[in-house]
């Protein structure tokens, strides 16, 4: 076991010899930052300072931090000082561990107007940018799309049919019962608010029109950006970090070709189905709260629902689907495609696609929602 850490000066012709001797390693911490200022106390006035390693029994990169950044001191206040006696691992450790200043993080500032206008206008050049990519990433899939319809062969039928299942089969348990939920509580309060005005059976047109319209396509567009957007994005950002996606490139295949133009494909054929099973799904839950609270029989509450609703209440949720299903995809590829490397970059894009994809998803059904009672659909 090596003795404590200590310090021995004396006097040169045009400086100071200062030696260490003990052992210098994390075991001493307590006294190696005292033991340091020493050193530098002691060498502090002259022109020059010959540190001597020789004599010291033990060194980690603990001791030599310390003693690094003492030459470190010396030097910043004007002393040369340079090390002698010094041996091999010594000498690595001095060069591995080397003193260095460290930037203090900046101090966060209390919020001001200014600053909140600045970030105001950082985030709307943001979402403008963002817009950009989206449509230059639109044009090359469609471009990449109309190509591969020219050339069937090239269409990976494969990969396209694994996409299907793992985005609308293994989808339908949690959509519909999702669905079911809240067609049942549409139910439920509409029954108790429409009680009061004794018109206790237009709760069937209320959970006809609002579902078929309106929630049946947004739930699952919803559901779907948070399970399957998010999936695109984990995907294919944890294949730009392994660098698979360039190793595509380099085998003179189109990463949008490979990866991307199934899972779009896929996801527009799914959202329909989907969407349409959550139809289902939210009336048969409605039509088991409408029996039970209200005392609606299943037979007079499908024919107030088809009295109620026209084709055309049924099919503005199945012309959203397929829209806002390319909106999910494309959402989520970008973001995938700007994954760098690191596991916080991944985990902060795949936050991203799906923030950004339920915000567009809600925002693209309110402009339907103004276009078709524009043209009175």
């Amino acid at each position: 076991m090596s003795s404590a850490p200590s310090v021995k000066s004396e006097m040169i012709d045009g400086g100071v010899l200062v030696s260490l001797l003990g052992g210098w390693t994390v075991n001493s911490a307590p006294l190696l930052e005292s033991r340091a200022n020493i050193l530098v106390v002691a060498a502090s006035g002259a022109q020059t300072a010959t540190i001597d390693l020789g004599a010291i029994e033990h060194l980690d990169t603990a001791g030599a931090w310390v003693i690094d950044s003492a030459r470190a001191r010396l030097n910043a206040a004007g002393v040369h000082a340079e090390y002698v006696h010094v041996l091999p691992d010594h000498a690595l450790l001095l060069r591995e561990a080397h003193y260095r200043p460290y930037e203090l993080p900046a101090r966060p500032h209390i919020p001001t107007a200014p600053s909140l206008i600045a970030d105001m206008g950082e985030s709307v050049y943001d979402a403008g940018h963002d817009l950009a990519a989206g449509i230059s990433f639109l044009g090359r899939l469609v471009s990449v799309a109309m190509f591969d319809a020219f050339h069937p062969r090239r269409w990976r039928m494969t990969s396209l049919f694994f996409h299907l299942e793992s985005f609308a089969l293994r989808s339908v348990p949690i959509i519909a019962l999702i669905n079911f939920l809240v067609g049942a509580i549409v139910a439920q309060q509409g029954i108790f608010q429409l009680q009061r005005f004794g018109a206790t059976e237009f709760v069937v047109d209320l959970i006809g029109i609002l579902v078929l319209r309106e929630l049946g396509v947004l739930l699952t567009s919803i559901m779907i950006a948070g399970r399957s957007g998010s999936a695109i994005t984990a995907e294919i950002g944890s294949m730009k970090m392994r660098e698979e996606i360039d190793a595509l490139s380099v085998m003179a295949l189109d990463p949008v070709e490979v990866l991307i133009v199934p899972r779009v494909i896929a996801l527009i054929v799914a959202l329909p189905i989907l969407t349409f099973i959550a139809d289902m799904a939210a009336l048969f839950g409605g039509l088991c709260v409408a029996w039970v609270y209200g005392g609606i029989s299943p037979e007079a509450f499908l024919a107030r629902l088809q009295s109620a609703i026209g084709i055309n209440t049924f099919a503005v949720g199945l012309i959203k689907a397929p829209f806002m299903a390319l909106v999910i995809a494309m959402i989520a590829s970008v973001e995938g495609f700007a994954v760098r490397g690191s596991a916080e970059s991944l985990g902060r894009q795949v936050t991203s696609s799906v923030v950004k994809s339920i915000f567009t998803v809600i925002f693209i059904d309110g402009l339907f929602a103004m276009f078709f009672a524009a043209i009175h659909y």
